[in-house]
């Protein structure tokens, strides 16, 4: 990380969400800003837009804010320093790898989903060329 704080315009700009969802995702503290401005507005490092990312990633996928929170905080506990712990650790190796599994399970059901989406796009486009129904 390099120190240097972002305001929410860049952040959203970075993460390519809007400034609603930035805010929406800071209000609840999916994502804690870093420092303020001296006119009190809310700054953001580098380690706060990876945040922002993981949760612009899950989000497609049908990950509740809840779900976010717990794996934010699985990978957090899991980048201190101080986790000595083999349990622990383990422990919180396991609830990623849960969230891995999850992640998988979710693009599978979005690729039928897709795949469906472009029959269905594939069909109409063959009725507009030769003029048969669907």
């Amino acid at each position: 990380m390099d120190g240097r704080h972002m305001q929410i315009g860049e952040d959203a700009e970075r993460t390519e969400l809007s400034l609603r969802t930035v805010r929406h995702y800071k209000e609840t503290g999916l994502v804690v800003p870093s420092a303020r401005s001296r006119g009190g507005f809310r700054l953001c490092t580098e380690s706060d837009v990876a945040r922002l990312m993981v949760v612009r990633r899950m989000k497609p996928l049908g990950f509740t804010l809840e779900e976010m929170r717990d794996l934010l905080d699985a990978t957090d506990r899991l980048d201190a320093e101080g986790l000595a712990d083999p349990a622990q650790r383990q422990a919180l190796l396991e609830r990623v790898a849960e969230y891995e599994r999850a992640a998988i399970r979710k693009t599978e059901v979005l690729r039928v989903r897709l795949a469906r989406a472009e029959d269905f796009a594939a069909t109409l486009r063959a009725r507009i060329c030769d003029g048969t129904s669907p």
